[in-house]
C-alpha cells in the first residue's frame, strides 16, 4: 500500500511537472464528467453522513464508549476541542471566510448580484460550505475507527471498519486498496489545503517584507513548513499536535475579536445573529439543492460540489486524527464535539470577516470587490490593512502558518499511520515515514501549483474523492450492524447476570444460600495474594476444569488455562498477578464471512470461542467512615471481566458450584447470541443443561 500510494501521487506530480497542460486539461474533463454524473450523488452522501451521527447521537448508541467502558479521555476537554478545530478547519478558512461572501456577493448562483438579499445569503454559502455539513463525514470516519480500533482492538485504519461486511478479507490486497484510496484521496486534499494556504500567505510576506508573489516563493514556503510540520510530527501528537493547536486556536480568535472591535461592531454582532438565523432557515434547503432547474454549471463544481470533495478526500485523515485523540469518550459526546464545537467557530469567523468585508463593499469600497475576485488571496490581507494595517497583518500571517503547519503535521501522522502496520492504536508511525509523506505532499502541491494554481487543486480534490465516496457509504452501514450486534450482546449479557444473581439466592439449581451478613463482611475483608490463590486453586479451577470435561463429552474442545504475573491487561492499570482462562471451541462451527465479534467472541481457525476468564488482580482496599486506608494498603480481587471493559465483579468467596453456573450462564447467553443453542448443545439425545438441572 506505502508503494502503490506513493507511486500514483508521484506520477501526478511528475506529469504536472513535465506537462501542465495536459494535467490541465485531463482534470478539466474529468470534473465535468464527475459533476455532470456524481454531483447529486456527492450532494446526497454529504447529507445522509450528517443526518447518520446525528441519529447515532441521540440513540442508545450514542452510549457507547470508545474504548473499554473503563477507560477514560487521554486529554483535556480544551485541548481536545483545540486539535477537533486545527486539525479539521485548517488555513482554508483564512482565504474563503473573506473570498467566498465576495464572490457570491457579486455573482451569486442565482439572482441579482449586489443586493441585500446577495449578501445575507453570500455570508449562508459560505458558513453551509464550511460548516457543519463537512463535520458530518470526519465525524463518521473518526467514530468509525475510533470504534473499531478501542471498542473491538482492531487495527487503527480506514480497512478495520469494514470488517462487518468483509471479514478476513480485509487484512489482504482489498484492504490495501481500501485504505491506499483513502491515502491517494486525503493526500490531493491536504495538497489543496496547503496549496490555498502558501498562496495567500505569499501575499502576506509581499505586503510585510516585499517578497515577491510567484511560485519562487510558494516552493520556499511549502519547503519551510515540512521542515516545521516534520519537527512537530516527530515529537508526537501528545506535545507537537496539541501545543501548536491550543496556540492556535486563542491567536485565531483574538484575530476575529480584533476585526469585531475594529470593524463596525453593532452591526458586526446584528449580522452574526442574523447570518445564524438566516442559515437555520436555508440549511434544509441547500443541503439538498442540486439547481435541476437551473443548474450553474460552473459554479457548482467550483463551489459546492468542490467542497463535498474536499471533505470527503479529509475524511479519513481528519478522522483517523480525531480517532486518536477521542479513546475514552463516548459516541455521543465525540458526535457533538465534532459537529458543535468545530462549527460554532466557523459560524463566529465566517460571520465576522464574511460581513465585515461585504459592509466595506456596500460602503463603497469597490476596489477591494474587484481585487478580491481577481485575486481572492490578497481579500483578506486587503480587509485587515484596513483594520490595524501591517501588525495585524503579521499576526494574521502567524495565525496562517500555525493553521498552515498543524494541517501538514495532522496530514503526516496519519498518512504514516495508514502506510505501516504498527502495533497499537496508541502508537505512532516511524518519523522517517512521517517526513516521507510531508516531503511528498509539499511535493505534490508545488506541481499543482505549477500545473495550473488553486484551481487545478480544486479540480483534482473533486475528481480523487470519488473512489473513497463510496467506500463512506460502506463504512456506515458497516458501523451500524457493528453496534447493533454489540447491543445484541449486551442484552444477552444483562440476562446472564440476572441469571447470576438467581442462583446466589438458592432458589434455582439449589445452591447454598449466601447471607447478606456474610456478603457485608466479605466487603471489609483484605485479601492477601495467598489467599486468593488458595481459592483459585482449590474452588476456581477446579470448577472450571469440570466444566471442561463436560462439555469436552459433547465433542467440543474445552481447555483451562492457568497463568502467571505475566498476564497483564493493557487496558487495565492495576497489578496483574495471574488469570485462568476457559476456551470452548466447537470444532464443527465456523464463524460466518464478515461477522465482527464482540468481547468474548474470538477466531481460532475460523471457529468460534468462548471465553470465561478470571484475574487475579490488586485493588485499593475500600475504607469506610472515619477510618483511612494507606495508599499501599491492598486487596486481591478474582475478577470475571468481559473484553468490553468495565468494574466486573469479584468472586472471591464464590462455591465451585456457584462458579460453574457462572459459566454456563454466560455460555449458554453467548450461544442464544449467536442463534446457535439447541445445535451447539444437543448430541445423542443428552443435554448440557438437562443434566445441569
Amino acid at each position: 500500500m506505502f508503494g502503490a500510494s506513493a507511486v500514483i501521487i508521484a506520477v501526478v506530480a511528475a506529469g504536472a511537472f513535465i506537462s501542465p497542460s495536459a494535467v490541465q486539461d485531463a482534470f478539466g474533463a474529468a470534473v465535468t464528467w464527475a459533476g455532470k454524473w456524481f454531483g447529486s450523488f456527492y450532494i446526497i452522501l454529504i447529507t445522509a453522513s450528517l443526518v447518520f451521527v446525528v441519529l447515532v447521537a441521540v440513540t442508545r448508541y450514542g452510549l457507547v464508549k470508545l474504548g473499554p467502558d473503563n477507560s477514560t479521555p487521554d486529554f483535556s476537554t480544551f485541548s481536545w476541542a483545540a486539535m477537533l478545530f486545527a486539525a479539521g478547519i485548517g488555513t482554508g478558512i483564512m482565504f474563503f471566510a473573506i473570498a467566498e461572501p465576495v464572490a457570491q456577493y457579486v455573482h451569486p448562483p442565482i439572482g441579482e448580484g449586489g443586493t441585500v438579499e446577495a449578501a445575507r445569503h453570500a455570508v449562508v454559502l459560505a458558513i453551509f460550505h464550511y460548516g457543519i455539513s463537512g463535520w458530518g463525514v470526519y465525524a463518521v470516519m473518526g467514530m468509525a475507527m475510533a470504534y473499531f480500533a478501542y471498542r473491538r482492538r482492531d487495527a487503527l485504519a480506514v480497512r478495520s471498519t469494514l470488517r462487518p461486511l468483509l471479514g478476513r478479507r480485509v487484512d489482504g490486497w482489498i484492504g490495501d486498496v481500501v485504505d491506499t484510496a483513502a491515502l491517494v484521496g486525503g493526500v490531493f486534499g491536504i495538497a489543496a489545503s496547503l496549496g490555498v494556504g502558501v498562496v495567500q500567505l505569499n501575499v502576506a510576506l509581499d505586503i510585510l517584507f516585499g517578497i515577491p508573489q510567484g511560485t519562487g516563493a510558494q516552493i520556499g514556503l511549502i519547503a519551510l513548513s515540512v521542515i516545521m510540520a516534520t519537527i512537530s510530527a516527530t515529537t508526537g501528537v501528545d506535545r507537537g499536535v496539541r501545543m501548536l493547536s491550543n496556540i492556535n486556536v486563542v491567536l485565531a480568535i483574538g484575530l476575529a475579536l480584533w476585526v469585531l472591535i475594529t470593524g463596525n461592531t453593532a452591526f458586526l454582532m446584528d449580522s452574526l445573529v442574523g447570518s445564524v438565523g438566516d442559515f437555520m432557515v436555508q440549511f434544509p434547503q441547500l443541503t439538498l439543492e442540486t439547481y435541476a432547474y437551473n443548474r450553474p454549471e460552473a459554479w457548482l463544481n467550483d463551489w459546492t460540489l468542490f467542497f463535498w470533495a474536499w471533505w470527503v478526500t479529509w475524511g479519513a485523515f481528519v478522522g483517523m486524527f480525531l480517532a486518536r485523540i477521542s479513546r475514552g469518550r463516548t459516541i455521543r459526546e465525540f458526535i457533538l464535539g465534532a459537529l458543535i464545537l468545530p462549527f460554532s467557530y466557523v459560524v463566529m469567523w465566517v460571520a465576522i470577516f464574511g460581513n465585515n468585508a461585504l459592509d466595506l463593499i456596500r460602503s463603497g469600497n469597490e476596489e477591494f470587490a474587484e481585487a478580491t475576485i481577481a485575486k481572492p488571496e490578497q481579500g483578506l490581507y486587503l480587509m485587515l490593512d484596513a483594520a490595524g494595517g501591517k501588525p495585524v497583518i503579521a499576526l494574521a500571517l502567524f495565525v496562517g502558518v500555525l493553521f498552515y503547519v498543524t494541517s501538514a503535521d495532522s496530514g503526516a501522522l496519519v498518512m504514516s499511520s495508514l502506510s505501516s502496520r504498527i502495533r497499537g492504536e496508541r502508537e505512532d508511525a516511524a518519523p522517517w515515514l512521517r517526513i516521507f509523506w510531508a516531503t511528498l505532499t509539499g511535493v505534490l502541491t508545488v506541481a499543482m501549483l505549477v500545473a495550473g494554481g488553486i484551481t487545478i487543486l480544486q479540480q483534482a480534490t473533486l475528481v480523487m474523492a470519488l473512489p473513497f465516496s463510496f467506500i463512506l457509504v460502506v463504512i456506515m452501514a458497516c458501523l451500524l450492524k457493528a453496534l447493533r450486534q454489540e447491543a445484541t450482546f449486551n442484552l444477552a449479557r444483562s440476562r446472564a447476570y440476572r441469571n447470576r444473581q438467581v442462583g446466589f439466592t438458592g432458589t434455582a439449581a439449589g445452591l447454598r444460600h449466601v447471607s447478606w451478613r456474610d456478603r457485608l463482611s466479605h466487603t471489609f475483608d483484605h485479601v492477601s495474594p495467598e489467599q486468593a490463590r488458595r481459592a483459585l486453586d482449590r474452588r476456581i479451577v477446579p470448577a472450571l476444569e469440570a466444566v471442561a470435561a463436560e462439555l469436552g463429552k459433547e465433542n467440543l474442545e474445552a481447555q483451562v488455562h492457568v497463568e502467571g504475573a505475566e498476564a497483564v491487561d493493557p487496558d487495565d492499570e492495576r497489578n496483574y498477578l495471574g488469570r485462568v482462562t476457559l476456551l470452548v471451541t466447537d470444532p464443527r462451527s465456523q464463524a460466518r464471512e464478515g461477522e465482527v465479534e464482540p468481547e468474548v467472541l474470538e477466531r481460532a481457525g475460523g471457529r468460534r470461542v468462548f471465553r470465561y476468564v478470571v484475574r487475579m488482580v490488586e485493588a485499593p482496599a475500600p475504607s469506610y467512615g472515619s477510618g483511612m486506608n494507606e495508599a499501599d494498603d491492598v486487596t486481591v480481587r478474582l475478577e470475571v471481566r468481559l473484553r468490553g471493559g468495565g468494574v466486573g465483579y469479584d468472586i472471591m468467596d464464590w462455591s465451585a458450584d456457584q462458579v460453574a453456573h457462572d459459566v454456563l450462564d454466560h455460555y449458554e447467553r453467548w450461544l442464544e447470541y449467536l442463534g446457535t443453542s439447541g445445535a451447539a448443545l444437543e448430541t445423542g439425545g443428552n443435554d448440557t443443561r438437562n443434566r445441569r438441572k
